[in-house]
């Protein structure tokens, strides 16, 4: 850790940590924030997931003024319509029908937040492409319960996978953190892994 710097991930996301560990990242906190992730009229994936985790960042920033923080959103964009964290069945139904023999784009805005209002930031995009779920995809998937709480009503590392045809840009992005581009804004503030 760079000068003994505190970093404080604004998370409640177990994927998130998961994918930090995976690169020798071991927050010294993990602190969930509490923002209005309320789409504004009109705004694209790419503008929302930056402001949301900009949000995030600031909201942590009050409690942890001297910490690095490392904030991150991710979305789901079918055309210019980003689909809602599916909640419910009916959402999960709605965005898997939605994606069906399609391709969509994973949004995730990351903000590394330093001490006086130093911000390092990077919007990476994913395409991916699904093939045409029959009803009984579908009805299996919902059943499977893990699309609950998921950006697009999917989890990429689960069984919806088999669905997949395509990724062209960062898996990790789809998950919920780019690696690479997070790892690269840590370096880029002196920060490293103990």
């Amino acid at each position: 850790m760079a000068e003994g710097r505190r970093l404080v991930l604004a998370s409640a996301s177990p994927r998130r940590l998961q994918l930090l560990a995976q690169i020798g990242v071991a927050p010294d906190e993990v602190a969930a924030a509490d923002v209005d992730e309320s789409e504004l009229p009109g705004e694209l994936a790419r503008d929302y997931v930056q402001r949301v985790a900009l949000a995030k960042a600031a909201a942590i920033r009050i409690t942890a003024p001297t910490a690095l923080i490392l904030a991150a959103d991710t979305a789901v964009a079918c055309g210019r319509r980003i689909l809602p964290k599916a909640e419910d069945e009916k959402t999960a139904r709605a965005c898997l029908q939605l994606m069906s023999g399609r391709a969509h784009r994973v949004y995730t805005g990351v903000i590394l937040s330093g001490p006086e209002d130093a911000i390092r930031h990077r919007v990476v995009e994913t395409r991916v492409k699904v093939a045409r779920l029959d009803p009984k995809d579908i009805d299996s998937y919902i059943g499977s319960d893990e699309w609950r709480g998921k950006a697009g009503g999917y989890a990429i590392q689960g069984l919806f996978a088999r669905h997949v045809i395509s990724i062209i840009g960062s898996y990790s992005n789809i998950v919920g953190l780019p690696l690479y581009e997070t790892a690269n804004l840590l370096k880029g503030a002196g920060w490293a892994p103990a």
